[in-house]
């Protein structure tokens, strides 16, 4: 919704489809939205919200427009307009000029970089009559459009302008699926150098690598994105060259704007990376500002071989068997090398810090993690990756506030690293936190599509809350990502792990126990493994004798109170707390650490 000289409401007026339960919910939340539009109106407002956008109207213009106009952004968080980038990106032109005032429905918690404001909760309000807080909402409609804000002009902010592109992930042309981190890696370094162009609008990485591996029509991207220019291309690399082709495609009529192909030695892949988002910009006739082209052209190394085996960790470290210990000592390893070739390289050092942090607080290995972030912080205090290795720290010693403070301020640095909302997440949930931590591992799991670790947490989440929508939907995507990361790696027992909490969830008892059995067979020795189906055989299969079959070992073998504590909190295993095995295999784990009973 959107009111001129009064409040601009945005929220679930334009999201149909789905599942149809969720379209259900989506008309339900719809019908919400104008019923409180009315009411907002009869009291003297002018209401405009999306569902005014007549035929053949540009969607997006439509709504600049309106934001334009409008005194006031009233902002409804359902959890459809929580998921869409679009209300999240208008949201935002009230957040940033200090219009906005947001209300929920529904339960739902507003995203990340909204939740400072005070929110009018309209609870479980169907449309019918006038919601119990409509009185808060007006006043607080007044207080930003001033008491006679009928008659007062709106102030006047600039819709979105300019061109915004959209850099589809390049294609891995070398022949070598093992290759493909390469091709992700030259894609989100152009994403991140486009970002820094403040005259243009780019895509998200996580929206973009939706079309990973999909045949697409590019104007048709254009015309769903909103965006007015597409940018695509493919990489190949042999040895020591490498053959990079981009073309800039116009959105509209389908035809090139820019194109290049650079056939060059591998170690002019950063000037190479330099010269593709500098003719985009040419090509778009912007302003690159003088900051903004030294922001582009700094880079976290100069050296391309250490480059090039911190992208190949990256890759073992987000897609690898978690809680497998060779993932682990494999990325520390090509990390250590990296930094050999270039000790002043922060982000190998983070990264290096991470897989040392998990070979210390899973594997109970002789690591301290703590000396390398505080080196990749030395070199990049802005570095949220590190920050997270100081929280684990932090936590083990039970000082919960510094851990807490600590994750806030790597979330404020980094608001879209998969590392650090993954470690927010996991944080809240040792916490108790359940509903705390599933905006965050939401986040972590949009980051990266080929994760499947924190969309299997939100199977665990949304069964805790009870939300069986939102858990029934998580099952299917563990399920999709697991089985394509089997199909990388027949030998990746933690997918397989995974994916059976998904069939499971989905009815598909048969297999999953299939599933269970051949993720055993492969790696008996993983304790997050072990964990992670004691839970799901628990939770979705009632076999609780099994499942504490699996959970034995699992707690004989903990090294840290952490462990204990994500034990403790974890909603999957309430079905077995007050079986006396349970009992005595959780105290026997506790007296063994130290842990108070």
């Amino acid at each position: 919704m959107l009111s001129r000289q009064g409040a601009v409401v945005l929220g679930p007026g334009h999201f149909t489809g789905g599942e149809p339960g969720q379209e259900r919910r989506q008309q339900l939340h719809a019908a919400v939205a104008q019923q409180l539009a009315e009411a907002v109106g009869r009291v003297g407002h002018d209401i405009w919200w999306d569902r005014h956008i007549q035929g053949g109207s540009r969607f997006a213009s439509e709504i600049d427009r309106a934001l334009k106009d409008a005194a006031v952004v009233v902002v409804l968080w359902s959890p459809a307009s929580i998921e869409s980038a679009w209300v999240q990106d208008e949201a935002a032109e009230g957040r940033d000029t200090g219009r906005l005032v947001p209300v929920t429905i529904g339960g739902s918690r507003p995203p990340l970089g909204f939740r400072q404001f005070h929110l009018v909760d309209l609870g479980g309000w169907t449309g019918e009559g006038d919601p119990e807080h409509l009185p808060e909402l007006l006043d607080a409609i007044t207080k930003i459009a001033g008491d006679a804000a009928p008659a007062v002009a709106a102030p006047v902010v600039p819709a979105r302008s300019g061109p915004a592109v959209c850099v589809l992930p390049f294609v891995n042309m070398s022949g070598e699926p093992e290759q493909e981190y390469f091709s992700d890696g030259i894609t989100e370094d152009i994403i991140t150098d486009l970002s820094k162009v403040s005259a243009l609008h780019v895509i998200s990485r996580n929206t973009a690598f939706t079309f990973k591996g999909k045949v697409i029509d590019l104007k048709e991207v254009a015309r769903t994105l909103e965006v007015s220019h597409v940018l695509e291309g493919s990489v190949r690399k042999a040895g020591t060259r490498v053959r990079i082709t981009a073309q800039l495609i116009d959105g509209a009529g389908g035809g090139h704007v820019w194109a290049e192909r650079y056939d060059r030695e591998l170690d002019d892949i950063f000037e190479i990376q330099d010269e593709i988002s500098k003719a985009i910009v040419a090509a778009l006739q912007v302003k690159l500002l003088p900051t903004e082209k030294r922001a582009i052209e700094a880079r976290g190394t100069t050296i391309v071989e250490a480059y090039n085996l911190y992208l190949m960790a990256r890759q073992h470290w987000v897609s690898g068997s978690y809680g497998e210990i060779r993932r682990d000592e494999t990325v520390v390893r090509i990390c250590q090398q990296a930094i050999s070739i270039d000790p002043d390289y922060a982000d190998a050092w983070a990264l290096m810090a991470l897989a040392q942090s998990e070979l210390r607080f899973w594997h109970g290995k002789d690591v301290s993690a703590l000396a390398a972030a505080e080196r990749a912080l030395a070199i990049n205090p802005s570095l949220a990756e590190a920050l997270c290795v100081r929280v684990r720290v932090l936590e083990e010693e039970g000082r919960t506030d510094d851990a807490n403070r600590e994750i806030a301020a790597a979330l404020k640095l980094s608001p879209d690293s998969w590392e650090v909302n993954r470690e927010a997440a996991r944080l809240m949930f040792r916490q108790g936190r359940i509903a705390d931590a599933i905006p965050y591992f939401e986040k972590a799991a949009s980051v990266q599509d080929s994760d499947w670790h924190n969309p299997s947490m939100l199977i665990t989440c949304y069964n805790g809350v009870g939300d069986k929508e939102n858990w029934l939907r998580m099952a299917k995507v563990t399920f999709d990502r697991a089985q394509r990361a089997i199909a990388k790696d027949p030998a990746n027992a933690s997918a397989y792990g995974a994916g059976a909490a998904g069939l499971a969830v989905m009815g598909d008892t048969a297999r999953a126990r299939e599933w269970i059995d051949r993720a055993m067979l492969l790696d008996p020795e993983n304790l997050s493994l072990r964990y992670n189906l004691g839970c799901g055989l628990a939770v979705d299969l009632h076999d609780y004798d099994r499942a504490l079959d699996f959970l034995e070992p699992y707690l004989q073998r903990v090294v840290t109170p952490t462990q204990i504590r994500h034990f403790e909190a974890d909603p999957d295993l309430d079905s077995l707390r007050d079986l006396p095995r349970f009992k005595a295999i959780l105290r026997e784990a506790k007296a063994r650490l130290g842990f108070p009973d």
